[in-house]
């Protein structure tokens, strides 16, 4: 039998304050809040859980990439919101086939890095 792996079901981030980072994440970026316990809350990613624990020193986490239908719709959206983004979404990779990879990053509360990204064409 070969093990075949799915999609990602959960991903965990470390945070330094969780009441601070549920309202970023829940209120500034909109994810839907599923449960927190303590020092620990969890977010729904279309599908895929957002798992944030409260430590004293969180360091650089992986980079977490939202896909969005219109970067440029999304990324007016979020400034609006108060994220401020490194700079404008920009092209990444244009594939063999003509489609683009294009994508914005921003810091979340604790100075991690976050992405939103669409493929356009």
């Amino acid at each position: 039998m070969t093990v075949q792996l799915g999609a990602l079901g959960q991903i965990a981030r470390p945070v330094r304050d969780i009441e601070t980072a549920v309202a970023f994440y829940g209120g500034v970026l909109g994810l839907p809040h599923l449960y927190t316990y303590g020092d620990l809350a969890f977010f729904d990613c279309g599908g895929t859980r957002l798992f944030l624990s409260a430590v004293d020193e969180p360091g650089q986490a992986a980079v977490l990439y939202f896909r969005v239908d219109d970067i440029q719709a999304a990324y007016d959206e979020l400034r609006g919101r108060g994220v401020v983004f490194e700079g404008a979404p920009h092209l990444i990779h244009k594939h063999d086939n003509g489609v683009e990879e294009w994508m914005a990053f921003f810091p979340d509360p604790d100075g991690q890095l976050l992405a939103i990204m669409a493929q356009v064409g």
